[in-house]
């Protein structure tokens, strides 16, 4: 597949979770969209307006109600979540999600990179292999390649989220999934992860599809924002618009969907008559 294609197909997707019950939340309303190989995808929204469920949706975690998700024009739909990890790296909000807290750096480091493969986690662990651990974590810069035995869960929530970013692109994915992989970190520290998640899809050209609530990151970083609203795209910004917008522009498209979500199609109707 060249840079350009479509490498994934999301077409009319729909969820609606605890449906007819006081909880039903319809969470995805027809949502379509492609992203082509090689592109650097924002998803905002406000809460609840379901970027993080497509991204779900994508991964496996839940069988979608209708529609379908294609991965190179293949069918993935009906795919459980282990099937599509194959395919997909994978970094989530908890720093203390997507690793194995209680195996070393080094232990955590083999499972990514026999991904996919059906050799043991001894023959992952050679002295070749230790040797390209603490050269790729130095590259991290935070100290860490020197402490290859320490379990992971004693690492500080931007070590540990570093080194989850390095294992979801160790064995180069399809696509890779950021679900607000800075939101629970402090400032620096979210700058320095945000710094390295440039560095790594820009070195290995990684498909990305990342949610965030940060309009500074929406601005910074990738070649495409797509903006949510209640289940649906309300807004595709391209690559060519998204190369002069400031986040004043991205709160203006923010404030006119709350504006028009406050009106009644009734009220809209009586207005565009009033004004036209």
């Amino acid at each position: 597949m060249t840079t350009g294609d479509p490498i994934l197909q999301i077409i009319d997707l729909q969820k609606t979770f605890h449906p007819g019950t006081p909880n039903e939340v319809k969470a995805l309303q027809g949502v379509s969209c492609e992203v082509r190989n090689g592109s650097f995808v924002i998803l905002v929204g406000t809460n609840g307006s379901g970027k993080s469920t497509l991204l779900n949706a994508v991964a496996g975690a839940f069988l979608p109600d209708a529609g379908k998700i294609l991965l190179n024009r293949t069918d993935i739909t009906r795919k459980k979540e282990h099937e599509r990890a194959l395919h997909f790296g994978r970094v989530f909000q908890n720093p203390f999600s997507g690793t194995a807290p209680d195996m070393t750096i080094a232990e955590n480091l083999a499972l990514a990179a026999r991904k996919g493969s059906f050799r043991g986690l001894g023959m992952a662990l050679t002295s070749r292999s230790i040797t390209a651990f603490r050269e790729r974590i130095k590259t991290l810069n935070m100290g860490m390649e020197d402490r290859l035995d320490t379990p992971i869960g004693k690492l500080s929530g931007g070590q540990r989220q570093a080194l989850t970013l390095l294992m979801a692109s160790w064995v180069k994915p399809e696509i890779l999934l950021l679900d607000e992989h800075t939101a629970a970190l402090d400032p620096k520290t979210a700058a320095k992860v945000v710094q390295l998640t440039r560095e790594i899809v820009e070195k290995d050209q990684l498909t990305t599809l990342m949610v965030t609530h940060s309009m500074q990151q929406a601005i910074h970083l990738g070649d495409r924002i797509l903006m949510l609203h209640q289940g649906r795209i309300v807004k595709d910004i391209s690559a060519d618009e998204k190369k002069n917008l400031k986040i004043r522009d991205l709160m203006d498209f923010f404030d006119e969907v709350r504006r028009k979500d406050l009106i009644d199609p009734a009220m809209a109707e009586m207005l565009r008559q009033n004004y036209v």
